[in-house]
């Protein structure tokens, strides 16, 4: 950093000292900036940082959000949330958080060259899903087209009658494949690595739905034309759609270095109002515990934002 760039620096550094945010939210998917509409609303000083890594714009379109008859793709949605709060004087900065510390009774958030003091913070950081073996580009050309789909809740009815495979094993992947079998008859599950290791009540219960078992391991996931394409144990299979139940990674580090309360799987434990287990600190949307989906998202925000607001008036802080 140069010497001039040093000294901006520590004037917006000492100006932050001064005079801390409000809340610093962290992610800007459906969780996020739905809290900074309501956190800009309440007239607190607000600021989101976003790595631009939000699942929900991986959605072709989704059906399932009220008040879109005709559906809305994820990109779109997270651009008319993005005006919204963009209009009520909320500020995105892109970037990634790379560490998250306590001063006192401040937190400290470094994000590439930057550094952001809050009073609280917002973590809507979600989850990333476990691909299949496949290229990134044939992965993203999947999903658009609508072979390969993460969230069978969301999208499970736009595949109706079509001949569908699961990508997974144990528990994950057998809920998966008879939740699906509500949609088609024709449902195969495949073990991703090698055999499947099912108990004697799951493979009843497959049976029972008639769906198909194989064991893998599968590989070389490809397009052909409007199919999806999947090698197992040598043999070519094709299908319409894809589902990988493989699990996902939990994006939960940051409030993990404060020593939050996390599940064995990573996600964050919080309370009846979005409180973690560090005073100051607040979570909503896929990296806490519960339903995956853009409304429940959107709905724990909205509760932590107003326990926000609430939190700091309790403690005098919100009067300058």
């Amino acid at each position: 950093m140069r010497k001039n760039d040093r000294m901006a620096f520590a004037r917006t550094a000492s100006r932050e000292e001064e005079n801390p945010l409000d809340c610093l939210i962290i992610g800007a998917g459906p969780a996020g900036l739905t809290a900074a509409i309501y956190l800009a609303r309440f007239r607190l000083k607000i600021a989101i940082v976003d790595a631009g890594k939000s699942r929900a714009a991986m959605i072709p379109r989704t059906h399932n959000h009220a008040g879109f008859p005709g559906g809305i793709s994820g990109k779109e949605l997270l651009e008319r949330m993005r005006e919204q709060a963009l209009t009520f004087g909320a500020e995105i900065t892109p970037g990634l958080v790379e560490g998250l510390d306590r001063k006192k009774d401040l937190f400290l958030a470094n994000a590439g060259d930057a550094v952001f003091q809050a009073r609280s913070v917002l973590l809507a950081t979600g989850v990333v899903n476990n691909p299949p073996s496949m290229a990134p580009q044939i992965h993203d050309a999947a999903i658009a087209g609508g072979q390969l789909r993460y969230c069978p809740i969301c999208d499970g009815f736009e595949v109706t009658d079509k001949r569908i495979a699961v990508i997974g094993t144990r528990a994950h992947g057998v809920n998966e494949a008879v939740f699906l079998r509500m949609y088609s008859p024709d449902i195969t599950l495949i073990a991703p690595d090698g055999n499947h290791v099912l108990s004697a009540d799951e493979q009843s219960l497959l049976a029972d739905a008639g769906i198909a078992v194989l064991d893998g391991p599968c590989g070389g996931l490809r397009l052909e034309g409007e199919r999806i394409v999947v090698q197992v144990r040598g043999d070519t299979l094709s299908f319409e759609t894809i589902y990988p139940a493989l699990g996902s990674v939990i994006q939960s580090e940051l409030a993990l270095m404060l020593g939050a309360d996390a599940t064995p799987e990573g996600c964050l434990v919080i309370d009846r109002h979005q409180r973690t287990s560090v005073a100051g600190l607040y979570a909503a949307g896929d990296v806490v515990k519960g339903l995956d989906q853009i409304s429940h998202a959107m709905g724990e925000a909205s509760v932590a934002a107003i326990t926000i607001r609430n939190d700091l008036t309790k403690q005098r802080r919100l009067y300058r």
